[in-house]
């Protein structure tokens, strides 16, 4: 009965994920799919299973770093947050805006504590959002670098047309790939990381070596939630970030990638952060960050570097209204949350909160 109540309150994370695949993860190959030199099908293929990878393997890390926001402490309470920050997320991809699922959860998080009295730690809050402006800075810093070494590269070479295609289309499937495995590691947490608390199972290995605990179980339950929302409801999305802001050649479409894929990673790499504790340097926050402001960072790195043409080629009517869906997002989150856990508290009978 208890294994059946906890699927029940699970339902909502299951639909957040799907929510992300629908909207965030849809960035990764969103540029490849845009230009043409990827299939939807091939590409939804590798970015959820690669997801599910990163997920399992790597996606410890990240979801520590949020629950220092507020660990939400019962599973009334888990389930009207994730449920909060589906909700908000489906919202906007039916718009079709590529906001970010971790605007949405830190939304419903300080809804949460709105809601219960707690103290919201400004220190993490304020580290959180900080994250939020450097990743699309981070973004369109690596795509220019990237872009310009790329073309340079590319000049020097005198690669045929054709031999330049072959090469494009492979790095955008290794790109996307990592990227993928990337987002699973970082994202993960913004699906699953309220469940944590409240989640126990069996630990048991498979093949008498990988040891599979009961938290990468969890993650596995929502990497698959977020696979089926890549595969079911992502492609308006894709069109949204890589056709509609700027368009793109083949090149720029797979540095866009690359340079998104690297800023998700640095963010979710527990072995980068020990690297740089190691030489005593600053370590970087392990959050989930936005692969939808990633990608667009990325994607207006380019548009500068080429200078007033590219400025031109940016639309920032579109640009306007994504930027407006991320301000907009973890507002419209906390409100729908607090509302929310008061009616599941008040209604229901629900203890959505422990003092």
């Amino acid at each position: 009965m208890e294994s059946i109540t906890f699927l029940f309150f699970l339902s909502s994370g299951l639909f957040l994920g799907w929510s992300l695949g629908a909207n965030d993860a849809s960035n990764i190959f969103g540029t490849a799919v845009a230009s043409k030199m990827l299939r939807f099908s091939t590409a939804a293929f590798l970015c959820s299973f690669f997801l599910i990878l990163g997920a399992v393997i790597g996606g410890a890390g990240a979801a520590a770093g949020l629950g220092e926001l507020g660990e939400i402490n019962t599973l009334p309470g888990s389930f009207t947050a994730a449920l909060s920050a589906a909700i908000t997320v489906t919202w906007m991809t039916e718009l079709g805006l590529p906001v970010s699922t971790t605007q949405a959860i830190v939304g419903t998080i300080i809804g949460w504590d709105i809601f219960s009295g707690f103290n919201i730690d400004l220190q993490v809050l304020i580290k959180i959002l900080l994250t939020w402006i450097a990743c699309p800075i981070i973004g369109a810093i690596f795509s220019s670098v990237i872009y310009s070494l790329l073309v340079l590269f590319i000049n020097h070479a005198k690669l045929h047309l054709l031999t330049l295609d072959y090469y494009n289309r492979w790095g955008l499937i290794v790109a996307g790939s990592f990227g993928s495995y990337a987002l699973g590691a970082n994202n993960i947490g913004n699906v699953m990381g309220v469940f944590v608390p409240s989640f126990s199972s069996t630990n048991f290995q498979v093949a008498g070596i990988f040891n599979f605990s009961s938290v990468q179980q969890l993650f596995l339950l929502g990497g698959i939630a977020i696979a089926i929302g890549v595969y079911t409801h992502s492609k308006r999305v894709m069109m949204t970030v890589g056709n509609s802001l700027m368009t793109l050649n083949p090149v720029a479409a797979f540095v866009v990638v690359i340079a998104h894929s690297l800023v998700l990673y640095i963010f979710s790499s527990t072995q980068l952060q020990q690297f740089l504790v190691s030489y005593k340097l600053p370590p970087i926050p392990l959050i989930p960050v936005s692969s939808s402001q990633a990608v667009v960072g990325a994607v207006i790195g380019i548009g500068l570097l080429k200078g007033i043409k590219g400025v031109r080629q940016i639309k920032w009517s579109v640009l306007l209204g994504i930027a407006s869906g991320w301000i907009s997002t973890p507002i419209i989150a906390a409100i729908i949350s607090f509302f929310m856990l008061f009616f599941m508290q008040n209604v229901f009978n629900q203890q959505v909160y422990l003092r």
